[in-house]
């Protein structure tokens, strides 16, 4: 079904609720105070239908004293139906009103010139024009100029025909898009509890789902849903929706809060904005404090402008806003700025990064940056935020917000755009070509320096990008052992698996090599083979991590004696020989190895810990040759 949600405007007693109730025949003045003076004070919502086609109408106060409740539904409408009395023509509230609808995004809308039947047929004529000449200086398409008679009921078919115009098939939506609902209302209803309602944004609403309350972070799960007064289990974005809480109460849902989707938003101080000054109002000062209204969401906000001193009438700017409290909101969430005495709207917008922080005046980087995000250049702004960014990257949830979007989709898009994605970090495919080069060089010059060990630890590597987070310094090197640029060795990374040595390394190792198995049972002390030279004991790590040098330990003396593995199977031969089937002391072993209790004892308990044999107090069998042989 195509769908529109379109926005009532234009000055008090111009007609806009007879205008909505001769469409659909609804009264949207349902208050008792609304009645008893003629006039609307809070939002009215109405739904047209024709055949295939669904038109939700909100009726906006025109009362000045009223604008904020104008302004909360303005934020959310695709276009927007101006009522101009035919006696009266344009009035302040009918520019202000339109202003408005201009600057949060409509550009296409309907006129209808009211209380024709009351009027001369120039003052009819004049009013049309006039409210023609206000959209095409605001940039808004008016796809019709209705003379019509809410008591007559003339012209009210072809306004309803010119409406259902503005409907559109909706798009696919983006399954993953976060939801956000700002509460225009709530209340009990009896047997029901907590009820909010409001304009559905971006994503859909399904009954059971649980939704986060912002910016208070309190979560609630949906119980039921409504549109036009008619259950639903699903509520697809841009309808108009009723929603049943469970698990909150109603003073936690107070005007100015919304529901999301949980985690979706970060409730924030500093908004990053495109904002424009209405083409006929006043220029907008940097440093000016402000009202903000964004939804139904009212703030004191202080303006700051990036590149220049003030936005001049008709200009769009990119700035930043400073709010006295918290907010969440999606990106790309219309606002109004207004002046709070004398009251009058200024400037508005769209919100372009909802979790800002403090940025320098005159940052091109930045600048360049948010124009990129307001001209709907995601890709662009995020690449030159990622530059920036360097081997920090972006959080992929932190980059879905500033798309506006959720993250599965987010990634789809990253992918597409050839932007890496590591540890849930974005990274510019420059900066990640940069990391991967610094990781491999360093894994290289570390084998240059170390040229007898397997290679760099894995754990090392995070040391040698400094500017990364150590999980994406890993997932860095995992993008170099995919590519086979590295190979892994136990925990030590290399460039190849060939290893080759210089000749003058193959001489140390076979130097130090040869002057433990020389020594045979009774070995040097491995410092005194290390003699202080690092590469020899480079060269004494490597043998032993190749298993050509054994370690063993003394507990109870707590001193280790290095021997060569031909060494320990000599040990082995000799004790088969002289004491198979035996249990032996300690002593007797070390007679007949021919060595002392400083070599003996050691060797011993080495023996015990690969099983050929096994100690019963303070004896000792041998188990088996092969099985000691395996263990080794």
């Amino acid at each position: 079904m195509r769908r529109a949600l379109v926005g009532v405007v234009g000055h008090v007693d111009h007609g806009k609720t007879a205008l909505v109730r001769a469409l659909t025949g609804s009264e949207t003045d349902r208050l008792k105070e609304e009645k008893a003076r003629g006039l609307s004070i809070v939002l009215g919502f109405a739904v047209l239908k024709r055949a295939g086609v669904e038109v939700d109408l909100v009726d906006m106060p025109g009362h000045e004293r009223f604008v904020r409740a104008m302004i909360s539904g303005a934020t959310g409408i695709d276009a927007v139906l101006l009522a101009v009395d035919a006696g009266e023509g344009v009035k302040p509230q009918t520019v202000e009103h339109l202003d408005i609808a201009a600057l949060v995004g409509v550009r296409r809308g309907v006129i209808a010139v009211t209380k024709c039947d009351a009027a001369a047929a120039a003052d009819v004529a004049a009013a049309g024009e006039a409210a023609r000449a206000l959209f095409d200086r605001r940039g808004i398409e008016a796809l019709a100029v209705a003379e019509t008679s809410a008591v007559s009921g003339h012209g009210i078919d072809l306004l309803a025909g010119a409406l259902a115009s503005l409907a559109a098939e909706p798009g696919e939506p983006d399954p993953g898009a976060p939801f956000f609902l700002p509460i225009d209302r709530s209340f009990t209803a009896k047997g029901f509890g907590s009820v909010v309602t409001g304009t559905l944004r971006g994503g859909a609403l399904a009954v059971g789902q649980e939704v986060e309350i912002v910016p208070s972070g309190r979560r609630a799960e949906l119980r039921g849903l409504q549109i036009h007064g008619q259950a639903a289990e699903r509520a697809p974005p841009g309808c108009r929706v009723a929603a049943n809480l469970r698990g909150v109460d109603l003073e936690a849902l107070p005007l100015g809060h919304a529901l999301a989707a949980p985690g979706a938003l970060v409730p924030a101080r500093w908004l990053d904005v495109s904002l424009a000054v209405p083409p006929d109002g006043a220029p907008l000062q940097g440093g000016a404090l402000l009202s903000l209204l964004s939804g139904t969401a009212e703030m004191p906000a202080r303006l700051r402008l990036l590149d220049r001193d003030e936005v001049a009438p008709g200009e769009r700017a990119v700035a930043q806003l400073r709010l006295a409290r918290e907010l969440a909101v999606p990106a790309g969430e219309p606002f109004i700025l207004r002046l709070p005495s004398p009251a009058r709207t200024v400037a508005g917008g769209r919100i372009l990064d909802p979790a800002s922080r403090r940025r320098k005046r005159g940052d091109r980087v930045a600048i360049d940056a948010l124009t990129a995000l307001a001209a709907g250049d995601v890709r662009q702004a995020l690449l030159l935020r990622l530059g920036r960014a360097g081997g920090r990257g972006i959080a992929v949830a932190d980059a879905a917000r500033l798309a506006g979007t959720g993250q599965d989709t987010l990634r789809g898009r990253l992918a597409e755009w050839g932007v890496p994605v590591a540890a849930e970090i974005a990274l510019h495919p420059e900066t990640w070509a940069r990391l991967a080069s610094e990781a491999a060089d360093a894994v290289r010059r570390f084998g240059e320096a170390h040229p007898l060990e397997d290679g760099m630890p894995a754990a090392a590597l995070p040391s040698a990008l400094p500017d990364a987070p150590p999980e994406v310094a890993r997932a860095v090197a995992e993008g170099l052992l995919a590519k086979g640029v590295l190979v892994r060795r136990g925990g030590a990374l290399r460039p190849d698996t060939s290893r080759p040595r210089r000749e003058r390394d193959q001489r140390l190792l076979q130097a130090v090599e040869g002057a433990f198995r020389e020594a045979g049972l009774t070995p040097p002390d491995e410092a005194a083979a290390v003699a202080g030279d690092a590469r020899r004991g480079e060269a004494v790590r490597h043998l032993l991590r190749e298993g050509v040098l054994v370690r063993t330990t003394d507990r109870v003396q707590k001193r280790t004696i290095v021997f060569h593995r031909d060494a320990v199977a000599q040990a082995k031969a000799v004790l088969t020989t002289h004491l198979a089937g035996t249990d032996f002391p300690a002593r007797e072993a070390g007679a007949a190895l021919g060595v002392s209790r400083k070599f003996s004892i050691p060797l011993l308990e080495h023996l015990d810990a690969v099983g050929f044999t096994r100690r019963e107090g303070d004896r000792r069998r041998i188990v088996g040759e092969k099985a000691g042989e395996d263990a080794a």
